[in-house]
């Protein structure tokens, strides 16, 4: 049974859906003035894990992650220039030609890392109408006021009646002692008070008109109106970065409780962060590495380029809720552990082949030990290990040391297709469509490779040596066996 961690409480829980069959989960998804990086991969695979992971367990799954392309200002202050006008100012072009951009490429590293789209990905810009009117059932429940055209929180009357800081552990003296005064806040009756729409300034491009002013919405009023619209006034699962926990979503819990008069989320998930020399990688901190640059190499700190299949292992080499500190050493491993993984399945299905191995199998120990490694809060670290010493067994039935019969081979790779292409999303060679160009070039390398071979039985060495030597020229590493050969590049 799926035990995962609940931020809210603080341990694990069994995880029980609201409705029976059917899940409802929100992702905070990008902010869009920007490409993505590597800490942005992290909550993206991290909750693609879970979401194939409950589908995988028979669940009808409606997974929400939103685009951030409005109101998002300077971290948690509430004042300063939108970032997407920003960039579309100095850029000079329209706000939402910069968010197109950007979303296709977010796009474009997504499905490089194999990362399932989800059922609805809605914009902030796109609903304006609905934070309106979550903000207007603030006001009239009491908990906000007009200061300027500008809509506030009011935290401290909200704490009376609600706990304000229950997720981040925070109390209202701490956070008062903690605020920091901003230039421009004496609108706002505490520092504290958090914008829930804010009037825009003349120079601002992006806004709205409203009930209070033309002017924007704050921050994290999206998520709140975005979450009820498309998931109901409660539902299951709310994901995102730890560094989002608070403010963010302590504000949204706020909101909603405010508007709705109950807590909306039943079970709230953090991915930990990614780290450089143990600091947070970020655009705040101007220490991140692209997704593209890992793809290509073209940065000081890589020693090459890495796959999208690599930087995905090293993601899921760690629990989710552990902190992973980047180098380009722990990326060659991750990339050497990956070469393994697919050697060992690409043989496993040679295998399978050979024996005529059955297309229908039972579970084994394998499928039994990365269901309980999944069902204990997503343990993807013993999922990949499990598949490791999974692939010493394959590798030694491979070299004739071991044999194993049709029926245990056809177990084998059930495990290994449901937990590491299906739940993992790792993508071999097999797994990629099997489509004529992949067809076509592997049939060339091994009419290769036997023309090579009728050279040797024929004594032609000179002919022999001379396809070789190209094609280990050309990157391919060949391995000559008792049966003929085995190639990979």
């Amino acid at each position: 049974m799926l035990e995962i961690y609940n931020t809210l409480s603080h341990r694990k829980e069994v995880f029980r859906p609201l409705h029976e069959g059917r899940v409802g989960m929100y992702v905070c998804g990008p902010t869009v003035y920007g490409d993505a990086h590597l800490g942005h991969a992290r909550p993206a695979i991290t909750f693609d894990l879970l979401y194939r992971y409950l589908l995988h367990l028979g669940y009808k799954v409606r997974y929400v992650r939103n685009i951030t392309d409005v109101g998002h200002l300077e971290h948690d202050a509430d004042e300063g220039e939108d970032k997407i006008a920003k960039k579309a100012r100095l850029e000079q072009l329209e706000p939402m030609e910069v968010v197109q951009y950007y979303t296709n490429r977010y796009h474009r590293d997504m499905a490089a890392l194999n990362v399932l789209p989800p059922s609805i990905e809605p914009h902030a810009s796109g609903h304006i109408i609905e934070q309106i009117a979550f903000v207007q059932r603030i006001l009239d429940h009491g908990y906000a006021y007009i200061s300027n055209g500008s809509v506030y929180m009011d935290v401290e009357k909200y704490a009376k009646d609600f706990p304000y800081g229950k997720l981040s552990g925070r109390n209202l003296q701490d956070i008062i002692a903690e605020t920091r005064e901003l230039d421009g806040q004496a609108e706002k009756r505490h520092p504290y008070d958090f914008a829930l729409w804010k009037k825009a300034s003349p120079e601002h491009i992006m806004h709205w008109p409203s009930p209070w002013s033309e002017g924007f919405p704050g921050w994290h009023m999206e998520c709140s109106a975005m979450g009820t619209k498309y998931l109901g006034e409660q539902f299951d699962i709310h994901g995102g970065g730890l560094d989002l926990m608070f403010p963010h979503h302590e504000a949204e819990i706020a909101q909603s409780c405010a508007a709705l008069g109950h807590d909306t989320v039943h079970y709230w998930m953090h991915n930990n962060m990614i780290t450089i020399a143990g600091k947070k990688m970020g655009k705040s901190y101007n220490n991140f590495i692209t997704l593209e640059q890992f793809f290509t190499g073209k940065h000081p700190l890589l020693t090459k380029p890495f796959s999208p299949m690599t930087i995905r292992l090293f993601i899921l080499m760690a629990h989710y809720r552990s902190t992973v500190d980047f180098s380009s050493e722990a990326l060659e491993a991750a990339e050497k552990g990956f070469t393994r993984l697919q050697e060992a399945y690409m043989r496993l299905l040679k295998l399978c082949e050979r024996a005529g191995a059955p297309e229908q199998a039972a579970d084994n120990e394998l499928y039994t030990r990365c269901t309980e490694a999944m069902d204990d809060d997503l343990n993807s670290p013993m999922v990949v290990s499990a598949l490791f010493d999974s692939a010493k067994t394959i590798n030694t039935v491979w070299d004739g040391k071991a044999t194993l019969s049709p029926d245990e081979l056809a177990t084998l790779r059930k495990a290994w297709r449901t937990f590491a292409v299906d739940i993992l999303g790792l993508q071999f060679e097999e797994s990629e469509g099997q489509n004529n160009h992949t067809e076509a070039y592997h049939g060339a390398v091994d009419m290769l490779l036997n023309m090579r071979l009728e050279a040797k039985r024929n004594r032609d060495f000179a002919t022999s040596d001379r396809i070789r030597n190209n094609l280990t020229a050309l990157g391919f590493q060949i391995k000559d066996t008792k049966d003929g050969f085995e190639w990979s590049i």
